[in-house]
């Protein structure tokens, strides 16, 4: 198969793996987490106060035991997802602190910020799986908002979701609820209901939440995207080659507990590394070198028989602008072409992580139905070259009229809710609007059709008093 981006061969990726055993084995990762040294220490692992060493047998026993793919199983079974090998999912952006509004004006985001975010998912033809914290509401209690996230994410839409990894107590939560939502915790202990994501602490370090939610969530089944965020030149070498090395190590490190904890818990081999920006030190994730990772990314991944994560819709634009629409379709397109498994930040962000925007959540859910479209192969059967009739049109004939056409005419092109295909005078007559203006018009109109999906109302009241209680204690 070609493509002008690099494929790594064998010997290119056997290089990447040597170089993180190596580092696995002489300088380690610390786990600050107590439980993780400890399972660690059972299972033979040489320790130094908080760090692990790993041998490349104790990697390759953990890889024989991590699922290639897995199903997501959501409350609505006609929405389950599959993760892994051919089957990717789309999910919204994750963790902002802000709100940019369609004039590019900056604001704290609120619970209601969150929740609208929930029906927009709901909603959506092309986003199939609910993300975590699309946006941190400034308006709620720090200590105890996971549990209203997680009860939004639950009652106001009935796709899978992702899990709450804030802490082990946040694990926990998470796992309660979705306990309830299934009838019972027993019914989740065999059933995937959640993926949660658990970032390293680069360079070669696990924080105590990330270490004790993951313990948690692979007790209990629930799949984890094991993520290495690392700026280049930053938190991780200058060069992507080293980049690539180090975020290995870390991954590797990650399953390798989950995998100790429970073997077979699902996992995600995930990155999202790019260039820091050497005019200000900042993180980029509209640089080229975004794109260079994720594509070499899922290669690694498929090199250790895992389901990937990447990026999508990434930029550092603050405003839904060319520069958000150039930057995002290229990231998103790259990670959908090179096989990333599990997309986040497929729609909605803007400046580097720091907000999302509403307008952009719209557009970006567009692209991602483009980018489905453009990458779903042709059948290529006798049936749908269809000689015939290309015969019995012959020379200088016309395929307007034909009964073909008006058979195939609305299903067999993607046809945009969005994106603008009018001549200059319709676009005149309605106004001259950017894509941007539009996309807020059809904000409103989304929110406005939104039907929560139906719930058993024993299930609600359990739910609403599970979080009523553990925000009281």
């Amino acid at each position: 198969m070609y493509d002008r981006m690099q494929e790594l061969s064998t010997e290119n990726m056997q290089k990447i793996h040597t170089t993180a055993m190596e580092l696995l084995k002489d300088t380690g990762v610390s786990f600050k987490e107590e439980e993780a040294v400890d399972i660690f220490k059972s299972n033979g692992h040489r320790i130094e106060g908080t760090t692990v060493f790993f041998k490349e047998s104790d990697i390759q026993k953990a890889l024989e035991t991590a699922p290639r793919r897995f199903t997501v199983h959501a409350r609505n079974p006609e929405k389950n997802v599959e993760i892994g090998e051919n089957d990717f999912v789309f999910l919204p952006g994750y963790g902002a602190p802000f709100i940019m509004d369609a004039q590019g004006s900056q604001r704290q985001a609120t619970m209601e910020d969150y929740d609208n975010f929930c029906k927009l998912i709901q909603t959506s033809p092309h986003i199939n799986m609910n993300g975590w914290m699309m946006v941190e509401p400034a308006d709620m209690p720090h200590e105890t908002v996971h549990l209203d996230l997680n009860l939004s994410n639950m009652l106001l839409c009935d796709k899978p979701f992702m899990g709450s990894p804030v802490s082990r107590q946040g694990a926990v939560d998470g796992i309660e609820m979705a306990g309830i939502l299934w009838g019972g915790k027993e019914n989740i202990m065999d059933k995937t209901v959640s993926v949660s994501l658990i970032n390293s602490l680069s360079p070669l370090q696990f924080s105590e939440e990330m270490a004790g939610a993951l313990i948690e969530l692979a007790r209990h089944n629930q799949a984890c995207v094991v993520a290495s965020l690392i700026m280049a030149g930053g938190s991780g070498p200058v060069t992507l080659d080293g980049v690539l090395a180090l975020q290995n190590a870390e991954i590797l490190a990650g399953i390798t507990l989950a995998q100790l904890v429970r073997p077979g818990a699902p996992v995600i081999y995930g990155s999202t590394s790019s260039a820091m920006d050497m005019q200000t030190g900042a993180l980029s994730i509209g640089a080229p070198e975004l794109c260079k990772n994720i594509h070499l990314v899922a290669q690694m991944a498929r090199f250790y028989n895992l389901p990937s994560r990447s990026g999508g819709s990434l930029t550092d634009a603050l405003f839904a602008d060319a520069q958000a629409g150039a930057e995002s379709a290229l990231a998103l397109s790259t990670a959908a072409r090179s096989g990333i498994n599990f997309i986040l930040h497929s729609c909605g962000i803007l400046g580097s992580y720091i907000a999302m925007s509403f307008e952009k959540f719209i557009i970006d859910e567009e692209v991602c139905g483009m980018v489905r479209s453009m990458i779903r192969p042709l059948a290529l059967t006798d049936e749908s070259i269809d000689i015939d009739v290309i015969k019995e049109v012959g020379i200088g004939g016309q395929y307007l009229t034909h009964p073909k056409t008006f058979q195939l005419c609305r299903t067999e092109f993607f046809m945009p809710a969005l994106m603008s295909r009018k001549n200059p005078d319709a676009w005149t007559k309605d106004g001259k609007k950017r894509i941007d203006q539009i996309a807020e018009d059809k904000v409103a109109l989304r929110l406005a059709s939104y039907e929560k999906p139906d719930i058993d109302p024993k299930i609600e009241k359990q739910l609403t008093e599970y979080v009523e209680k553990h925000k009281n204690t």
